[in-house]
């Protein structure tokens, strides 16, 4: 049961979080893009494409914490220091998820109509970074497991 609960976990976040990963950092270059050609209609509609993947893939996500609680349960490790930095990391990506990207690939949607600058965009970036890095610690702790028993 661990073992195809783990399988679950990892292919979730593989599925789940690849994509929203890869559309939050596209989308700060194409919305600066779309800035320099605010006539150009196709920047726009990939930036539309972009911000269905991160929202629809970031629903698909919350899976990922789900099958892990499942396996930190059977493996009853769910209070080692591993896990619970584990949980703060995921909560504080979807925090930087919710309260920063999405919001604010919002506002880019629509170069040319909004207050949105160039700036934006960069700021943008640095969230989609921050977010992406939040899950690489996460996925370097998963394997790590620092403080836990050594493992066969």
């Amino acid at each position: 049961m661990t073992k195809f609960l783990l399988i679950l976990h990892i292919v979730a976040a593989v599925v789940a979080l690849g994509p929203v990963a890869v559309a939050a950092s596209m989308f700060p270059p194409v919305a600066r893009r779309a800035f320099a050609s605010p006539g150009e209609g196709d920047a726009v509609a990939t930036l539309r494409v972009l911000n269905r993947i991160c929202k629809v893939y970031a629903l698909v996500a919350i899976a990922v914490p789900l099958f892990g609680f499942a396996v930190a349960g059977v493996m009853k490790v769910n209070g080692q220091t591993w896990v619970v930095v584990s949980i703060i990391l995921t909560v504080a990506a979807a925090a930087v998820l919710g309260a920063l990207v999405l919001p604010r690939q919002t506002a880019l949607l629509k170069p040319g109509e909004g207050t949105a600058t160039v700036k934006d965009a960069k700021l943008l970036a640095m969230y989609a970074g921050i977010f992406n890095l939040l899950w690489v610690a996460v996925a370097v702790l998963m394997v790590l497991r620092p403080g836990a028993p050594p493992h066969h």
